[in-house]
């Protein structure tokens, strides 16, 4: 398969995959979102990989959905959407190969999302995470429900609805970072982290992750697909085509609760 908005390379038993959106900061539009997914389900395919890595191109990891996507869309197109937006979501947990997030300056709303769904993930230490979308009156309905199940519902919350952002250090503390490394550092680590897994036993690798994963399946997916339905529902509000018009206008928001 070709691939424009991703790119995709193999190292020995290492799977990489760049995004590529550096002009656009990695924002999330429909292209990209569906080739992130093809890409991922390409490689759990290949027999000859073991382990996938998610990297960027340019500064940042990437700062989520892309705001000129949010308008001119019906309901049903909106979840339509949405659904699409999350849908590596369900591809990473539904991987046989453990995927490993390796992330460098912002990665916020859908994009911490992205390293909240990666099985492992290796930080900058300048890297900053954020769940942000509550700040242009969305809400980051998707990345919480891999954020939650790191956290637990009172952090989760916490992030959801303050929009604040936190560092890679914190991150590393409160479990959604394995590991934080200098900035020019962070390829060799990540690879280095790769390279061990791809090291080990792929059925055994395979079965560790079905096993974790499978304790939580179900309500897992189901819950993804709530999350789903109910931003999608809510990208049709007032508020939250406000809250886009407004940050790109350069003022406050007039909230409308409608």
């Amino acid at each position: 398969m070709t691939y424009t908005n991703v790119l995709v390379d193999k190292q020995d038993h290492i799977g990489l995959i760049t995004l590529n959106r550096p002009q656009e900061m990695n924002t999330f539009n429909v292209p990209f979102a569906r080739e992130l997914s093809d890409a991922l389900r390409e490689m759990d395919e290949d027999p000859a990989l073991r382990v996938v890595v998610i990297r960027a191109a340019g500064k940042h990891f990437s700062v989520g959905i892309s705001l000129s996507e949010f308008k001119d869309k019906t309901n049903k197109e909106y979840r339509e959407f949405i659904r699409l937006m999350d849908e590596h979501n369900h591809t990473i947990a539904k991987m046989k190969k453990p995927v490993i997030a390796s992330v460098k300056g912002y990665a916020l709303a859908n994009g911490a999302g992205l390293t909240f769904a990666c099985d492992l993930t290796v930080a900058a230490e300048d890297a900053k995470f954020g769940t942000t979308a509550i700040n242009v009156g969305l809400i980051c309905l998707g990345p919480s429900g891999p954020l939650v199940r790191s956290l637990g519902r009172k952090k989760a919350l916490e992030l959801v609805l303050t929009g604040d952002m936190i560092t890679a250090a914190e991150a590393e503390r409160l479990g959604l970072v394995n590991k934080v490394v200098p900035k020019d550092q962070l390829e060799q680590a990540t690879m280095e982290l790769a390279t061990k897994l791809a090291a080990k036993s792929p059925l055994a690798l395979q079965v560790g992750k079905t096993g974790i994963y499978g304790t939580q399946d179900v309500p897992y997916h189901q819950g993804l697909d709530f999350l789903s339905e109910l931003f999608a529902a809510h990208c049709s509000t007032e508020d939250a085509e406000e809250g886009v018009k407004a940050f790109l206008e350069k003022r406050e928001p007039v909230w409308r609760e409608c």
